[in-house]
């Protein structure tokens, strides 16, 4: 199970080492890109359905995996969901496993 902090303001979301490696991509096209969009996640500890962040170049983030090396990469699924990020502009993690 790997993590993703995001501007260290709350706990790092816990996904899984396969999503995270797809995610890494999606999240790093966009950014490189200078594309926000909004990213949603299920609340999980913080006892909440879900929480929504906006995703931007200049809020910091780490990845963190617990496989080494990183799971394989698939295409289809980067495909995927880039196809869905852009057709609603956001991100949402609990769709992706």
């Amino acid at each position: 199970m790997g993590k993703l902090e995001y501007n260290s303001s709350r706990p790092a979301i816990d996904i899984d080492d396969d999503v995270l490696v797809h995610v890494k991509i999606v999240i790093a096209t966009k950014l490189r890109r200078q594309e926000s969009f909004m990213m949603t996640w299920p609340g999980g500890s913080q006892r909440v359905g879900a929480m929504s962040a906006w995703i931007h170049p200049s809020i910091p983030m780490v990845m963190e995996f617990d496989q080494s090396p990183a799971p394989k990469v698939d295409p289809r699924r980067i495909e995927q969901m880039m196809a869905r990020l852009n057709a609603r502009g956001e991100l949402v993690l609990d769709e992706l496993e």
